[in-house]
């Protein structure tokens, strides 16, 4: 049990019977009353956010989510199926993947992080690059050098289309950052 004034952002705590992870806090002393800890907590259950207010002497529950590195199996409607290192199946469900699912593609050698609730995947969390091959973008404008030049490309497998530098052809493998899902770096 840990007080209000002890939770940190990245702290998983219970709360009206739910797993919340806490977003951000915002501590307010005032001089003659306790001081009050704001919080912006995100259900790790059912995706919904809220902000709620505490005493600072408040006691609660911090909870201690189990993550595992597993790679990405295969796709059985509407569950994706990861496997760990000792070759143990999970799956999770489509709507609990989120933003990840866009970065997912058969045969990908990434290793993810499942994250486990009561030993329910509840969560998937992409590494913050990934390397993809671009399946189709327009060639480079001739004489078009002034500043940074972008231009629109798909990739191999998968819906994504984003922005890659010029330079980039049919066929080079990029990275990715799948917190912004901007173009990095085209990768040899």
């Amino acid at each position: 049990m840990k007080t209000a004034h002890e939770i940190r952002p990245g702290n998983v705590i219970m709360f009206n019977d739910s797993p919340w992870v806490v977003q951000k806090t915002e501590t307010t002393r005032s001089g003659r009353n306790a001081a009050i800890v704001k919080m912006k907590l995100k259900n790790l259950l059912i995706d919904s956010s809220t902000e709620t207010t505490f005493k600072g002497e408040d006691k609660m529950d911090v909870i201690v989510l189990e993550r595992l590195d597993c790679t990405y199996s295969y796709f059985a409607d509407p569950m994706y199926v990861f496997m760990d290192a000792e070759y143990n199946q999970y799956d999770v469900e489509a709507e609990n993947v989120g933003d990840a699912a866009k970065y997912i593609v058969d045969g990908m050698e990434e290793t993810c992080q499942v994250t486990f609730y009561e030993g329910k995947a509840i969560s998937v969390e992409m590494p913050t690059t990934i390397i993809r091959e671009v399946g189709y973008t327009e060639p480079a404008a001739r004489g078009d050098t002034s500043g940074k030049v972008m231009k629109p490309a798909k990739l191999v497998g998968s819906d994504i289309e984003l922005m890659v530098a010029d330079f980039v052809k049919e066929g080079d493998k990029i990275e990715i950052d799948t917190r912004t899902g901007e173009f990095k770096k085209r990768v040899n």
